[in-house]
């Protein structure tokens, strides 16, 4: 990656996904959690001189929102300087209006790449014929890389499924994505009906590895740095893309990368947990203002996932109405302490971090 800066345009940093450092890490976009302030705080437990950075995804937005002009919606896309490289994910049916929104995007906050939801199974948005829907729309889902490819130099990535219902649907999706120009691929390794019941079928990534001649990264149950590094040698990607495993779990890249180096990675202590967690409330209400403490909640409730005799503090923290309060909660927390040092269940160093399991969304 080389960074450059045009005259009166913010640092961007040049992404080319045939050439980036591999294994890739990325942050997976989740809707209402990758924010600005959940970036920025995983770009804050980082250690500078990792060899493997992660790369961020910000959460899906409305292209026809973005060209309509509403102002939340751009404001979703505005991109502080810590969170670079950064990639904004869009999601749309219409490939004039997707390509509309990026050349808009581009000319307000220059992300460094842009990336195409085609995989969300959620209903508010498949029944748009948007997500997901797209898997079986497959010369719809071309024109909409084309159309966006056309008015931009900057890496163009697709997120799917599987499949809407036949796991099978993704081998001759990804290479209608490939003859479109789509520079990446992250695909998830469960059909749309499955949603997130069952398992990521990690040999079905590979076997579509073998298949592709773009990087793909693969995603889906990647809970922890352990599983992190299986999911590379059981698949073969290019890398992989972490969702769920990372919230309230910011440090699983700092431990992959420490796995990938051989290196032990450190113990997340309650100590770590609790300066990190009030960092992130920070840039949270920095973004959102004060009142940002009540949707920092669901924040709270994955950072103590997992962590035993964390309950009451939990309850307690879920009813809080400003900084002052969390904080109290924390110090005492802090002070009492709680058992094995706070440990979580997703820590690489859990006797279970190596364990598959199901994690609601």
């Amino acid at each position: 990656m080389n960074t450059g800066q045009a005259q009166g345009q913010p640092l961007r940093i040049s992404m080319n996904w045939n050439t980036h450092k591999r294994p890739i890490l990325a942050l997976s976009p989740m809707a209402d959690m990758t924010d600005s302030a959940f970036c920025r705080t995983v770009r804050f437990v980082m250690d500078s001189n990792a060899v493997h950075m992660p790369v961020v995804f910000r959460e899906m937005v409305s292209a026809e929102a973005v060209t309509r002009g509403n102002s939340r919606t751009l404001n979703m896309t505005s991109i502080h300087p810590d969170e670079r490289p950064i990639i904004q994910q869009l999601f749309g049916s219409s490939p004039e209006v997707m390509a509309e929104a990026v050349k808009k995007i581009e000319a307000e906050h220059h992300p460094e790449g842009f990336d195409i939801n085609m995989g969300c199974p959620v209903y508010k948005i498949v029944n748009n014929f948007n997500g997901a829907a797209l898997m079986k729309e497959p010369e719809l889902a071309q024109q909409i890389v084309r159309a966006m490819k056309a008015v931009t130099t900057l890496p163009i990535s697709v997120k799917i499924r599987a499949g809407w219902d036949d796991p099978n649907q993704c081998f001759a999706f990804a290479k209608v994505l490939e003859q479109a120009g789509a520079d990446m691929i992250t695909i998830h390794g469960r059909t749309k009906i499955q949603g997130y019941s069952g398992t990521s079928d990690w040999d079905l990534i590979k076997q579509l590895k073998q298949t592709v001649t773009i990087p793909l990264l693969a995603n889906g149950d990647i809970h922890t740095a352990p599983l992190a590094v299986e999911a590379l040698n059981v698949t073969g990607c290019d890398g992989v893309s972490i969702a769920r495993g990372a919230l309230g779990n910011p440090w699983i890249f700092k431990q992959i990368n420490d796995l990938l180096e051989g290196k032990t990675p450190e113990i997340i202590t309650l100590t770590e947990r609790i300066r990190v967690i009030k960092q992130h409330l920070n840039f949270h209400t920095e973004e959102y203002g004060e009142m940002g403490v009540i949707t920092f909640r669901k924040h709270l409730s994955w950072y103590f996932r997992g962590i035993d005799g964390a309950k009451p503090y939990k309850l307690r923290l879920h009813t809080t109405l400003a900084v002052s309060e969390v904080h109290a909660i924390l110090d005492e927390m802090a002070e009492k302490g709680l058992e094995n040092d706070g440990l979580s269940s997703r820590d690489a160093n859990h006797p279970q971090a190596s364990t598959r399991t199901q994690m609601s969304k």
